[in-house]
């Protein structure tokens, strides 16, 4: 077998990690922070139960959950994190009401020596657990049960009048008995996050959020293994970079005389795949402009320019459907993509392949207006009295938004994408080859797309907050920024084996070595998304190591970008691939920057105590999640069209300004706004606490509403570039992005080349 060892490894690899995932998974599971059965005073009176919490979930939830504000630092950044701030509100109320008991002045008023005495007392009686796990029982002092009813009634008057710094319209929630229950799901995040677990010093979060007034400060643990991850780091790199010293220079091959593509054929169900690409740039657009709707209701709450657009698509709803529809089009680019290529490894059309991939396009449509209609429902509270919410609308949950009866449609989408995918390639699965060890990695890879998003079934409505992160993370980390990024690996490797310009003698051990050491690291590494959402030290521990060496593979970006610019200046026919392979290096850029810069910024649990649930968050995650993926999408879509259209001349001036402006536009946005407003807040949260840092009394200063403003220029230029790109994708198939080549007069005048149709070699291409 060849490769043997990296096939070993690779498998070793898989094995152990998952291992140690699911092992973990249950410790999690086992050290959840507890949903008491009762919450009641000293003296028996009872503030709220179990139910009501879980009620109470289901309630956020359904206006948009993580769309609205965050808890424990994940979700949406305009509300406050409502977790901080009712910490933060409770305790100031607590130390009020002792301050005015013993010197009618406040504490704010009281002096220095005071103050300090009244937080000591304050910690000590809120960090003190007091659940009785053989009664399922919280008791509470008198004075935190009037706390609890201030901050309830706090809440009610937000959500149900509304708060235009919040983005929260009014009416957003109206039932009494809802608003009540909400309260109660707030509370008890918040509880968590300051109450000790059993026989330790830290709280459930691991002292997250920071706030001073409780005593949460980053816990020893934060420290020493932000330390790890900073050597481990260091020392990933220094290995990697000593291994490749040693190892000897891919032979650089000269391309074929003729693109190998020219004069292909299509097969029916490749002509079919061209709607999908159409589709893809349509939800872009989509997206791009819901994101500066979005962005704009920072600075406007109500409204978009005087528009009282809060009141028909609030903003919860427009930021839900701007994160879904990132997921929606580049993953049907991928998908795609991998529909389009199947035939073209094999150079067979399985029967009833087009009719196949005709009803996948079809049930993608249905999934996505469904889901997005089904998600304004619920934030609208128009989905009755039942469950209909979780089943048909909004689950809350970041970027697994959509409604169980979506998520299962798309799941069952995705399996059937695997079989026409692997049918189409299985004839030449059954040869051997060179390049065959990259058509088993593709359908390994293709294999893992389908299962992986299974993971977000694994929770139910009433599962408990803290699984339902820990299976969340399975699908936005392993399934997007994992085997997606395999999967492109291989189909990226073969493309351009396809071309000539790489050998599959070469490429094969390549892929097989970047998968490894990608998924050696990227799958436990997954608990860095979870250092404070209520697991134990050891996730910690898990994630900070681990996450930091997926850092390491991001040494070899300056070998792949140099590959690249090599390819892309090649003469003759190869010209005609240079912006396609420019769009990969856009990837490669912005997985440096993106995923390893900014990903790194905040991936140490000591940085990330004070950042998360702040701007330089959605830093990281805008340049990662369209800079290295939606770029690479959009690379895989131009690589299908150039193969569907071999022999025709594009005109690439569109293209061209499509590239520089996007890439232009994203940096804008990123030095003008997202890390100038992250670095502030980072500023104000170690100051203050993670409450003011995401305040309106904060975030509505004249400084940070300026630099909201200053996401304008980045977000237009980055709409050009998504408008010029549609445009050009547009003209592939009426034909004004195509070159007029004149022949002959002897010849035949030919019609004009059609997106979807392949011309043979000596046809010649029209624009109408």
């Amino acid at each position: 077998m060849q490769h043997r060892k990296l096939w070993l490894g690779l498998g070793a690899v898989v094995l152990v990690s998952f291992l140690v995932l699911g092992g973990q998974g249950v410790r999690i599971s086992r050290t959840l922070p507890p949903i008491p059965d009762k919450v009641m005073t000293q003296d028996g009176t009872v503030l709220l139960t179990g139910e009501s919490i879980m009620r109470g979930q289901n309630v956020w939830q359904s206006i948009g959950g993580q769309q609205v504000g965050s808890v424990w630092g994940h979700g949406a950044y305009v509300a406050p994190d409502w977790s901080a701030d009712w910490l933060h509100r409770e305790a100031t109320f607590v130390l009020d009401t002792w301050a005015r008991e013993e010197s009618r002045a406040s504490y704010a008023l009281s002096p220095a020596e005071r103050q300090a005495a009244l937080r000591e007392r304050l910690a000590a009686m809120m960090r003190t657990n007091t659940y009785d796990a053989s009664t399922g029982t919280v008791t509470l002092d008198p004075v935190r049960a009037d706390a609890m009813r201030a901050n309830a009634d706090y809440y009610a008057d937000v959500f149900s009048q509304g708060r235009s710094a919040y983005a929260i319209p009014q009416g957003a929630l109206t039932d009494a008995q809802k608003l009540k229950d909400l309260g109660a799901f707030f509370w008890w995040t918040s509880w968590v996050t300051s109450t000790n677990r059993p026989g330790d010093t830290v709280s459930y979060t691991q002292n997250w959020p920071h706030e001073p007034l409780v005593g949460n400060r980053p816990a020893s643990g934060v420290l020493m293994w932000s330390l790890a991850s900073v050597v481990l780091l260091i020392a990933g790199v220094g290995g990697l970079v000593w291994y490749l010293s040693g190892k000897k220079e891919d032979e650089e091959l000269a391309p074929p005389e003729k693109d190998p593509f020219s004069g292909m054929q299509l097969t029916p169900s490749q002509r079919a795949t061209g709607k999908y690409f159409l589709v893809v740039v349509a939800l872009f657009l989509a997206q791009v402009g819901l994101g500066g709707v979005t962005a704009h209701f920072g600075v406007e709450g109500a409204g978009f320019y005087g528009v009282p657009l809060a009141k028909y698509l609030p903003y919860a709803v427009t930021r839900s459907w701007h994160t879904q529809l990132g997921i929606f089009w580049i993953a049907t680019a991928w998908l795609a993509t991998g529909l389009f290529v199947g035939p073209a490894v094999s150079g067979v059309e399985p029967k009833y392949q087009r009719a196949g991939v005709n009803f996948l396009f079809v049930c993608l449509l249905i999934i996505v207006v469904g889901a997005l209609f089904g998600q304004w429902a619920s934030v609208q509270q128009r989905m009755g009295s039942g469950d209909s919410w979780y089943w048909f609308g909004h689950q809350g949950w970041e970027y697994v938004d959509l409604g169980r009866f979506w998520q299962i449609f798309l799941f069952v989408g995705l399996f059937v994408w695997l079989f026409l995918t692997a049918r189409a390639v299985w004839p030449a699965l059954k040869k051997p080859s060179e390049g065959r060890p990259l058509l088993v990695l593709f359908v390994i890879s293709s294999l893992a797309i389908a299962s992986f998003y299974g993971a977000g079934l694994m929770y139910g409505q009433r599962s408990h907050m803290g699984m339902v992160e820990y299976w969340r993370w399975w699908v936005v980390h392993l399934w997007v920024e994992g085997f997606f990024e395999v999967f492109a690996t291989v189909v990226m490797a073969f493309l351009f084996t396809r071309l000539g310009v790489l050998s599959p003698k070469a490429a094969v051990p390549a892929v097989l070595f970047t998968t490894l050491i990608f998924l050696s690291s990227g799958i436990i590494g997954t608990f860095h998304h979870l250092y404070f959402s209520g697991t134990p030290a050891s996730a910690m521990a898990l994630g900070a190591t681990f996450s930091a060496l997926e850092v390491v593979p991001l040494v070899l970006v300056g070998r792949e970008v140099w590959g690249h610019l090599r390819l892309s200046k090649l003469p003759g026919w190869m010209e005609q691939y240079r912006w396609p392979i420019l769009f990969f290096i856009g990837v490669a850029f912005w997985n440096l920057v993106g995923a390893g810069l900014f990903g790194f910024l905040i991936n140490p649990p000591i940085a990330l105590y004070y950042m998360q649930g702040l701007n330089l968050t959605p830093l990281h995650g805008h340049t990662a999640l369209f800079g290295v993926y939606g770029m690479l999408g959009i690379a895989l879509m131009l690589f299908s069209f150039r193969m569907m259209q071999p022999d025709a001349k594009w005109k690439t001036q569109p293209l061209a300004w499509a590239f520089w402006s996007i890439n232009a536009g994203l940096v804008l946005m990123v030095v003008l706004s997202l890390l100038p407003i992250g670095v502030l807040q980072t500023k104000a949260a170690i100051e203050q606490g993670t409450w003011w840092a995401r305040s309106a009394e904060f975030m509505q200063t004249p400084l940070m509403d300026t630099l909201r403003w200053l996401r304008v220029p980045g977000d237009v230029l980055f709409a050009v570039g998504a408008v010029l790109l549609a445009w050009f994708v547009v003209g592939l198939k009426t034909g004004w992005s195509l070159e007029r080549v004149e022949e002959p007069r002897t010849k035949p005048e030919p019609r004009p080349e059609r997106l979807g149709a392949a011309a043979p070699a000596h046809a010649v291409v029209q624009r109408r």
